[in-house]
């Protein structure tokens, strides 16, 4: 007889918990990305004006990598939390940390009023943006992975996923629409502002409905087995270890693949979406309205293809998609330049769209897969730290590298070889990993490892 936690739940309840986990991460990720767009925009003439152009671009780039740095420290503390007191609360605190910061970059001095104080500012509120982040996916992702039925989990899972083009459309939408109504002399005298401190409305809407859904039942049955096993523990052997500790003891390799997994997808969405603003604008001569406008339709239709590519993933593997957008990524690299140096919107719009359809094939499958490999009770931990700590080394320095290699050659061929790169050691790790989309995420053993795919039939023998 299956587990009341495996039980589906009913479908209205389902929507309100993926409505909730969306609206979170969307939120977020808005907060996040429009900081990226402000640093190729304007900060570097705010907060680094003594700066050459190109240089204070890349001192702007580099406190937008400093959010990156901080995001491991939020995976491992919310992580660690998040397994023991529950996915809902810790969720609900990283919303918090995430809008009050951001708001709180809108109402920054600038260079021109306090000096120095304004970069260091900045800095510490990206620290703050950073570290909430990195305690918010994984939360989201697994409370409604751990909701659902196995059976349409990748598309279910994939929902909070398009929380990121969903961030990046409005974060870009809103940035597009006040570069239109005001003059460049109005938008970096105060309009920039406005976007930042929209998020603090945006973040009472989010609290009010994350603060709605329930605790996901397959953790609450998971920690009364706990409990149960503290309660009869009889020496300290028996005592349940920090998550983190267990992690790395029975998951380790799971964490490298996984690891591996977001270099290609990390590195690719950034060169695609935060750094193409900078070469569109001045090595292709673009304006930044037609840059801005082609990532704003582009992520649209990134939105949109999330749940197709999520739900494929259901029917023929997580591995077999994933490895498709890591491969396309790479291959695409050179078209994606070649199509923005002829300078048109219709191609810039083209490169910009191909290269984030094929990253949500890797993006879509990624947080059923990465949820599938980890015990319940060390989910949280062992999701996060995947996800989060690849990112110092991926998504954090992707568009400080590819604005140096830039400077530094002047041309586009270094950059797409780096994502090239990315492409091959994400294929190396997808393609060593084992198969998860029939596994029972209440009955993954962290001592047994699994086989290399599991059957419906053995999936449900193990619930019976």
């Amino acid at each position: 007889m299956a587990s009341a936690a495996t039980d589906p739940p009913t479908p209205a309840n389902l929507k309100r918990i993926v409505a909730a986990s969306l609206i979170g991460t969307t939120i977020e990720w808005y907060d996040f990305f429009l900081y990226g767009s402000a640093a190729a925009l304007v900060f570097n003439q705010l907060f680094f004006p003594e700066s050459d152009p190109l240089v204070g671009t890349l001192l702007s780039f580099l406190t937008y990598a400093v959010g990156f740095a901080a995001r491991p420290l939020g995976a491992l503390v919310f992580g660690h939390y998040g397994d023991r007191l529950g996915r809902k609360k810790l969720l609900v605190l990283s919303l918090l940390m995430m809008g009050g910061a951001t708001f709180a970059i809108g109402l920054l001095p600038t260079h021109a009023t306090v000096g120095t104080a304004a970069p260091i500012l900045l800095t510490v509120l990206r620290l703050v943006q950073g570290f909430a982040l990195g305690g918010e996916w994984g939360g989201a992702v697994l409370l409604v992975s751990e909701h659902g039925d196995a059976r349409r989990r990748g598309f279910w899972a994939s929902w909070p996923q398009t929380g990121a083009p969903a961030g990046q459309l409005l974060a870009t939408g809103v940035l597009s629409a006040l570069t239109a109504l005001l003059s460049d002399a109005a938008f970096v005298a105060w309009g920039w502002r406005i976007p930042f401190l929209l998020s603090g409305v945006l973040v009472v809407v989010g609290l009010w409905i994350r603060l709605s859904v329930d605790e996901s039942p397959v953790f609450k049955e998971a920690l009364a087995r706990a409990e149960a096993k503290k309660a009869a523990a009889r020496d300290e052997q028996q005592v349940e270890k920090m998550p983190l500790v267990a992690v790395m003891r029975h998951h380790w390799r799971d964490v490298l693949i996984a690891m591996g997994a977001r270099m290609a997808e990390n590195i690719s969405y950034y060169v695609v979406t935060a750094f193409i603003l900078v070469y569109a604008t001045t090595a292709a001569g673009v304006s930044k309205q037609t840059a801005l406008n082609a990532v704003l339709i582009a992520s649209a239709v990134h939105f949109a293809v999330i749940p197709g590519w999520g739900a494929l993933s259901d029917r023929i593997g997580r591995r077999p998609v994933y490895l498709f957008g890591a491969a396309g990524v790479g291959a695409w690299m050179f078209p994606f330049f070649a199509l923005i140096d002829s300078g048109t919107f219709g191609s810039l719009l083209l490169a910009v769209t191909v290269g984030l359809i094929l990253h949500g094939a890797m993006y879509a499958p990624q947080a059923a897969f990465f949820s599938e490999m980890f015990a319940t009770r060390m989910r949280y931990s062992g999701a996060s730290i995947g996800a989060q700590f690849s990112s110092v080394a991926a998504g954090a320095p992707a568009p400080l590298i590819a604005t140096a290699l830039l400077a530094d050659y002047g041309s586009s061929t270094p950059i797409a070889l780096y994502v090239i790169a990315a492409a091959l050691l994400t294929l190396l790790a997808v393609g060593v990993a084992r198969e998860t989309r029939h596994r029972d995420l209440a009955e993954v053993d962290p001592h047994t490892p699994a086989a290399p795919e599991d059957s419906p039939e053995t999936a449900n023998a193990r619930t019976a």
